[in-house]
């Protein structure tokens, strides 16, 4: 049986979508597929419906390096309420306790900067982490509740924005896997007063800052103006998925040689970990790769020739 051929255009890139409030990342994702008419995409980690901001998208071979992006850094810029407790954490949920706010600003500062380093959270019934295969949300939404593990995050900076009254506003720089929503509420448990979260835009993920974000809207004018050409020319190159990687260039011999799947020596790659690829004499990005015990260097994503 012939093997059927994906429909669509053949897109390779990343786009730095700024994604609105109230729309799925998910449905996001399928909209931008649709204006690029692209054979295969994909996102490169969830947010909220509520949340708004950076969704980078992969085209084509840029989804082989998405999961460097998921596993990221990132940073949000948050709006919490104290005093109010809602079932999801967030202001889509329906509120299930309320509390009186006593504590002055400096204490509201003192609970929150409080988690800033290593520390363990417990997720939300309303994340998208499986259980058994099925995402807590659609537990929950059944009335569910199961024991959830703590898990390692990391908070590495907090920047307090605003305090007035009971609005809390503030930016957080965090690992992978961190979730902001957890993050208000137990600086919600510790004031005594409980918190949820009423606006979330993320600015940064991995290597990608604020300033390069494209919201739906504005894609559309410019494929009006310009056609697939003028949106294509938005796409960042997959290197920029690794560019804070450290960087290997291979002679043309060691380079063939990585791209039929065989470790090769460099003289100049680190001691150990991943490092991303090029070929030296056309500087052409050829994929990822790990430094091997022995010093050689294993290809573990490669561009497709």
């Amino acid at each position: 049986m012939a093997k059927r051929r994906p429909r669509g255009r053949n897109v390779n890139g990343i786009l730095l979508l700024d994604k609105n409030s109230g729309v799925s990342s998910n449905g996001a994702l399928q909209m931008v597929k649709k204006m690029f008419a692209a054979a295969k995409a994909g996102h490169t980690g969830s947010l909220d419906p509520l949340a708004t901001g950076m969704l980078p998208i992969c085209f084509g071979e840029a989804t082989k390096f998405s999961q460097f992006l998921l596993e990221s850094d990132k940073s949000y810029r948050v709006t919490a309420k104290l005093g109010v407790i809602t079932e999801t954490g967030d202001a889509d949920g329906e509120v299930v306790r309320t509390a009186d706010v006593t504590a002055s600003p400096a204490q509201i500062e003192d609970a929150l900067m409080s988690f800033i380093g290593d520390i363990e959270q417990v997720p939300s019934m309303y994340s998208a982490i499986k259980y058994d295969g099925v995402p807590l949300y659609k537990l929950a939404r059944e009335g569910k509740t199961v024991e959830r593990k703590a898990r390692p995050v990391t908070i590495y900076d907090i920047r307090i924005l605003r305090i007035e009254g009971v609005e809390l506003e503030f930016e957080v720089d965090c690992s992978k896997g961190t979730y902001v929503r957890s993050l208000v509420e137990d600086t919600g448990e510790k004031l005594g007063c409980g918190g949820h979260v009423t606006a979330l835009r993320r600015l940064s993920a991995g290597p990608y800052p604020a300033e390069r974000m494209l919201t739906l809207e504005q894609l559309g004018k410019i494929k009006e103006t310009g056609g697939f050409e003028a949106i294509d020319e938005l796409l960042l190159p997959l290197s920029t998925s690794v560019a804070d990687w450290p960087r290997v260039e291979l002679g043309d011999n060691a380079a063939y040689y990585l791209q039929q799947g065989q470790p090769v020596m460099s003289s100049d790659r680190p001691a150990d970990g991943w490092v991303s690829i090029y070929q030296a004499s056309s500087e052409e990005f050829l994929g990822v790769g790990e430094v091997l015990e022995d010093g050689r260097i294993a290809p573990r994503r490669l561009v497709s020739g």
